[in-house]
């Protein structure tokens, strides 16, 4: 059996790419497709997956392929000639909105991740408009979009334990801070690992980036806590587990920065509620006032931000050969976000607005 691969040359692919152009701004939607699909073969999809994704048939394009191959661009018509190219009304736009914000599945796509070619079948589907697969991007960013990655939400969440800790536990907790003129103090924990941390970063088309890593899981621990008004923050590092003994030894340097109430808002990790803790919290009453999250609920403590620019300074793309290496790293890190208490409260004020216990326009 003989196997032959059928390769696009750049020339064709950049042809391809101009003719397109055109054709978009005619409104041929048989004809864009048809290049779509080709360009798509040009850029390593197979026949299978181009199909699969433009919701054609493999015939359809083996077809298309062979007609390229033998008449060349010339293979690229339909004898209708079509009509003025449509556009999305305010109407529309709002409706494509909310489809967008359903998902992918809900619209009955099998992917539940959009991409700017989903998006434009989207949109010739329910409205009849075709639009430029590149265009598509600026008019989701029009539309008050942006290309993100997902995040994990625990599928367990309690949701009711969540609209009390806002519509509830919240205020109560303010109102607490108010009278006995406390601080606020947002706490978590985070291990930064010596085989470092990978991110997006910009490098040349083609080549990834590479990063060396030591490949232990050794870990450099960190206890922390951020002040709601005036964006001080408060660590201690170490190198041995979590436990009670050490998150106590760490409130007991806490609570000596200052004079005033402190009202610690913390989640349910086993040495933050065990018996010792809960003895420690009754011990400290007249200072410390504890609040508890709802469980699985990262998304309600700020800190978390703090660690995502901690680990951006000091591990993302870095290679630490000896421990001590990830230790100065995360130790300069620390010491720098300690002194900039306007970008904690910045942070403080994202996480207040995002959660809409404080009005868009207020100051934290």
């Amino acid at each position: 059996m003989i196997s032959i691969r059928l390769t696009i040359t750049s020339a064709t692919r950049k042809a391809l790419q101009a003719r397109l152009k055109q054709v978009y701004r005619k409104g041929d939607h048989r004809l864009a497709r048809r290049i779509t699909a080709l360009l798509l073969f040009a850029d390593g999809y197979c026949v299978t997956g181009a199909s699969e994704l433009l919701g054609i048939t493999r015939q359809t394009v083996y077809a298309w392929l062979r007609a390229l191959m033998l008449e060349g661009l010339d293979s690229l018509h339909y004898r209708k000639s079509p009509g003025r190219p449509g556009r999305l009304t305010k109407t529309q736009k709002r409706e494509l909105v909310d489809l967008i914000k359903a998902g992918p599945q809900a619209a009955g796509f099998t992917s539940a991740c959009w991409t700017a070619v989903l998006v434009q079948q989207l949109i010739e589907r329910e409205f009849g408009v075709l639009y430029n697969r590149h265009y598509v991007c600026e008019l989701l960013h029009n539309l008050g979009f942006s290309y993100q990655k997902a995040r994990f939400v625990a599928g367990h969440l309690n949701e009711e334990a969540r609209r009390v800790w806002l519509e509830e536990t919240w205020p109560t907790l303010m109102q607490l801070a108010r009278e006995k003129e406390a601080w606020i103090l947002f706490q978590d924990e985070v291990s930064f690992a010596q085989w470092g941390s990978l991110s997006y970063t910009w490098a040349p088309v083609g080549e990834q980036p590479v990063v060396k890593t030591s490949g232990k899981r050794k870990g450099y621990k960190v206890f922390g806590v951020i002040e709601l008004q005036s964006g001080r923050g408060f660590f201690q590092t170490l190198t041995e587990r979590f436990n009670s003994e050490r998150y106590q030894d760490f409130l007991t340097y806490v609570l000596a920065q200052t004079a005033q109430h402190v009202i610690l808002i913390q989640d349910g990790a086993r040495y933050h509620t065990s018996k010792s803790t809960r003895d420690f919290f009754a011990a400290h009453q007249e200072q410390l006032t504890v609040f508890q999250l709802p469980s699985y609920s990262p998304d309600y403590n700020p800190i978390e931000f703090l660690w995502k620019q901690v680990k951006q300074r000091a591990t993302h793309n870095q290679y630490f050969p000896l421990f001590e290496d990830l230790m100065t790293a995360v130790d300069s890190a620390l010491a720098f976000f300690a002194e900039q208490t306007e970008l904690i409260s910045g942070l403080m004020g994202r996480y207040l607005r995002d959660l809409s216990l404080i009005p868009e326009d207020a100051c934290v």
